[in-house]
């Protein structure tokens, strides 16, 4: 069958996530793979041309990868016809101007989260991406998870009966930078760069949360610095001023509460670094980033209260493992192929700009709940 090449401007490659898991991990992975594969047999590869700031960088992993276009010019990238696709992996704080200069060329626009600071500059995209008559999508990569896929998988079997509620923890120890380096960049820890854990994680607990169990009707959220000083990437300390955890409540549709925590100051005492407990009539599930284990009603334990004696059960061996049955793979790679056949032949890819715009506002209403110390309701978002 026939072989197509998809032009790509990558904008932002020389960054940890949009060169590991977006050029490396998904657009080589697919060109080796022989391409994305579209319904009627024909394949599609993928011509990418890296953009950024750094000359010195870009041409570094061109070279490292055998990969010819690169330019330090946004504009002469998206002049050039043979390039149909936007990809944005720069910082929030300039992904907006970017992604406006690629609706005005016509490309069809794929983006790391959040889409915008605001909500009001994630919908203001997504119309003018409506008007321009270009598709676009929202990085969704969690849901690819296998062990969320293993969720979804129980969910539309029934398994749950009517669900209850939701625990979500995430999080890990990120190092303060001064004695062991931080496995995470600086501008994390600075609101006036875009930082904050609500910003980062609470983009993505609202797709998690929607796709799999209901829409967000409500927040109640206290977001927190516990690490107010750290040490950059040069080894010079500075003040934190973005939240590195926040404890959130989340109203679902139909009733579902969900409470998660997210902490880049916390110490890991489980399994994967995230973990979501699922608990339903008629059975509960502990899902992670790859594994995910059950226990069904008729298999549920009688557990006693008494302080007074030591616990002999052991919890945890009373879980039997889902299994795989299909093999896993990059989830990153699998939403690239997803928007690929939505740009190629109109296939299904319900994570766009009005998606990512909900994502937003959730973070802003969580950090509106945390300053105001209330609940924030969430009416249906629409264009």
């Amino acid at each position: 069958m026939a072989v197509k090449s998809l032009g790509v401007v990558m904008n932002g490659v020389t960054g940890r996530m949009g060169y590991r898991q977006h050029l490396v991990r998904s657009v080589l992975a697919i060109n080796e793979q022989g391409g994305v594969e579209l319904s009627d047999g024909s394949r599609v590869t993928l011509d990418p041309v890296l953009v950024g700031r750094n000359e010195e960088k870009l041409r570094d992993i061109a070279t490292r990868h055998g990969l010819e276009r690169w330019t330090t010019d946004l504009d002469a990238a998206l002049g050039d016809a043979a390039n149909v696709v936007y990809f944005d992996a720069q910082l929030t704080s300039v992904r907006e101007e970017s992604i406006v200069k690629a609706i005005d060329a016509g490309k069809h626009i794929y983006t790391e989260k959040p889409v915008s600071e605001t909500v009001e500059g994630a919908l203001t995209l997504a119309k003018q991406a409506k008007t321009a008559g270009v598709k676009n999508g929202v990085v969704h990569d969690k849901l690819f998870l296998p062990g969320l896929l293993k969720l979804r998988r129980l969910i539309d079997s029934g398994f749950f009966g009517r669900i209850l509620s939701v625990r979500g923890e995430f999080g890990y120890w990120v190092f303060e930078g001064d004695w062991q380096e931080a496995q995470r960049p600086s501008w994390n820890y600075r609101a006036e760069d875009g930082g904050g854990i609500v910003v980062d994680m609470f983009c993505h607990w609202d797709y998690v949360l929607t796709n799999l169990f209901g829409r967000v009707e409500a927040v109640t959220a206290k977001a927190v610095t516990h690490i107010p000083e750290r040490w950059d990437e040069r080894g010079r300390r500075y003040d934190v001023t973005a939240d590195d955890a926040a404890y959130a409540i989340f109203e679902l549709a139909g009733g579902v509460i969900a409470q998660f925590n997210s902490s880049w100051a916390v110490r890991v005492h489980r399994d994967e670094l995230l973990e979501l407990q699922v608990d339903g009539t008629l059975g509960s599930a502990v899902a992670g980033l790859h594994h995910c284990v059950i226990q069904p009603r008729t298999a549920t334990p009688r557990p006693t209260w008494n302080p007074d004696l030591a616990d002999e059960q052991r919890y945890r061996d009373q879980w039997q493992e889902v299994p795989d049955n299909t093999p896993p793979q990059n989830g990153f790679k699998a939403q690239w192929e997803q928007f690929v056949r939505h740009v190629e032949e109109d296939a299904p890819h319900p994570y766009d700009f009005l998606a990512g715009a909900r994502g937003v506002r959730l973070a802003q209403a969580g950090l509106q709940s945390s300053n105001d110390g209330g609940r924030v309701e969430l009416p249906e978002l629409t264009l």
